[in-house]
C-alpha cells in the first residue's frame, strides 16, 4: 500500500472525550473511528489487524476440530424465552428493537441458545458427535460503563466456539483441549507469560468456569495468583472454601489487576433441554446433548495489545498482527531516491512482504513520527544519504539503532526478520 492512496491519515492529537491509551493512540494512528462512547469503527489498517488476530485465533481453533460459520445477529425472542434469558430483569444487556406493531427482535450478544437450536437439525444420534462450530460476530451489549476503549465496549469482535458432545467425559477431555490452545493464541500474541488461566465463578451449571487474564495496570478484574503452584482465582471466588479445594494457601497468593481476554464455560444441559437438543445413544436411550461455550474478543485484544506493547511515540504492534511489517519511508523527490524507493517496494510486494510505503511529501521528521505512531515492526529509510552510503537504513521498531545495508541484505533481513517464528 502506498502512503499517498491510503486514505486514512495520523493526527496529533486524540479526542478531547477520549481517556484510554489504547483508543487514543488507535484513533491518532489511524486505525479505529470513535462514533460514540462504547462504539467504534475499524478503518483500514485497523481491520488488518483485527483481521490477523482473528486468524491465530482461527488458525488454533481450526486445529482442534472446530468448524468456522456466523449466525444472525438478530433474534427471535421465543428462542431465548425457552431458556428465560429474554426478560430484561433477567438479563440486562439486551439491545431490542420493535418489529411491527406488537413484536420485538434482539441484537445478538451471546449465541448458546440459536447454536442450540440450530443444531437439532443436524444432530440426532450419538454418531453426530461431537460438534464444534464457532464464528467471529460482531456482538452488541447494553453496557452502562462502556470505557477504557476497546477494552470494554457496547458493540465489539467476538470469537465465540460452542461445544456438543455425548457427555462430561467427552467434553472435559474438549474443555481442556481448548483451554491449551488459549494458552498457545495468547504466547503466539506475545502475552502468553504474563495471561494465566484463572478460576472463576462456573454460575448454576458447574462449579467452576475459567477466564484467561491478563496482568495489566488498566485491567479492571483482580485477581490472586500463586506462583509456585501457576495458580490464578479470580477475586470472586475466592474463599476458604476454594483455596481448600485447590490446595492453595492464602499466604502464597499475590493481588495483581488483570483484563480478561477469554472465558471458557461448561453448561451440561442448561440449553439443550429447554430446546430440545436430544440424541439416541448406543443403547438407543434419548440423552439431552452436553453443551459448553468458549469466548474470545478480539477487540478487546486489539485494545490490550495496543496498550501493552505501545511506548511514548507510538504503537509496537507484534510481528504477527501488525497490519504491514515494513513502513519504508521515502525521504526526498529526487528522481534517483524515486526509483531507488520504487523498485524495493515492487520488489519487497513481490516477495510476500508488506510494505506501506510513505511515498508522500510529509518532512522527514513527520515520517519518523508517523513510522513510530504506526508501530509497524521494522522502519526502512530510502534517502539521498543512504544511496550515497550504499543501500538503505533499517530500524526495528523496538530498537534505537539503525543500520545502513545494501539493497540484497536488506532484503535478506527483513525476509529472515518476518519468516522468524
Amino acid at each position: 500500500m502506498r502512503r499517498s492512496e491510503l486514505f486514512v491519515s495520523t493526527r496529533k492529537q486524540a479526542p478531547a472525550d477520549e481517556e484510554s491509551k489504547n483508543a487514543q493512540l488507535l484513533i491518532r494512528a489511524g486505525y479505529i473511528h470513535k462514533e460514540m462512547a462504547g462504539v467504534y469503527s475499524y478503518l483500514p489498517l485497523g481491520m488488518k489487524v483485527a483481521e490477523n488476530i482473528k486468524q491465530i485465533v482461527r488458525e488454533e481453533m481450526n486445529a482442534i476440530g472446530g468448524e468456522e460459520m456466523i449466525l444472525s445477529t438478530l433474534q427471535h425472542p421465543h428462542i431465548w424465552q425457552a431458556t428465560d434469558r429474554w426478560d430484561d430483569a433477567k438479563v440486562d444487556v439486551w439491545f431490542k428493537a420493535a418489529l411491527g406493531k406488537d413484536s420485538q427482535v434482539g441484537f445478538g450478544w451471546s449465541h448458546e441458545e440459536p447454536m442450540a437450536r440450530l443444531m437439532t437439525q443436524f444432530i440426532s444420534s450419538y454418531k453426530d458427535l461431537p460438534v464444534y462450530t464457532y464464528q467471529f460476530q460482531t456482538k452488541l451489549r447494553r453496557e452502562l460503563r462502556a470505557k477504557s476503549g476497546l477494552l470494554r465496549g457496547r458493540e465489539f469482535i467476538m470469537k465465540d466456539l460452542y461445544s456438543f458432545s455425548r457427555d462430561r467425559a467427552e467434553h472435559d477431555k474438549f474443555y481442556e483441549q481448548i483451554s491449551e490452545s488459549y494458552m498457545r493464541i495468547y504466547q503466539r500474541l506475545g502475552i502468553g507469560d504474563i495471561t494465566y488461566k484463572t478460576f472463576a465463578s462456573g454460575g448454576p451449571f458447574s462449579k467452576f468456569s475459567h477466564e484467561f487474564q491478563t496482568l495489566s495496570p488498566v485491567g479492571e478484574d483482580t485477581i490472586y495468583f500463586h506462583e509456585g503452584e501457576g495458580v490464578a482465582i479470580n477475586k470472586e471466588v475466592l474463599s476458604d472454601e476454594v483455596l481448600a479445594d485447590l490446595g492453595i494457601a492464602r499466604d502464597g497468593l499475590v493481588e495483581k489487576t488483570a483484563v480478561e481476554v477469554g472465558n471458557i464455560f461448561t453448561f451440561g444441559s442448561r440449553y439443550s433441554e429447554p430446546l430440545g437438543l436430544f440424541y439416541t445413544d448406543e443403547k438407543g436411550i434419548q440423552q439431552p446433548v452436553f453443551m459448553g461455550s468458549y469466548g474470545i474478543g478480539i477487540s478487546r485484544l486489539m485494545g490490550l495489545l495496543a496498550e501493552h506493547f505501545a511506548d511514548d511515540n507510538g504503537l509496537i504492534w507484534p510481528r504477527n498482527v501488525a497490519p504491514y511489517q515494513v513502513y519504508l519511508a521515502r525521504l526526498s523527490s529526487q528522481p534517483e531516491v524515486t526509483k531507488a524507493a520504487d523498485q524495493l517496494y515492487d520488489q519487497l510486494e513481490n516477495d510476500g512482504i508488506s510494505v506501506l510505503y510513505d511515498d508522500s511529501d510529509l518532512r522527514p521528521g513527520e515520517k519518523f513520527a508517523d513510522a513510530d505512531l504506526l508501530g509497524l515492526p521494522l522502519r526502512v529509510v530510502a534517502s539521498e544519504k543512504s544511496l550515497t552510503a550504499g543501500g538503505f537504513e533499517l530500524k526495528l521498531r523496538t530498537n534505537t539503532e539503525t543500520s545502513m545495508l545494501p539493497k540484497d541484505k536488506l532484503i535478506d533481513s527483513i525476509k529472515q526478520f518476518t519468516s522468524e517464528p
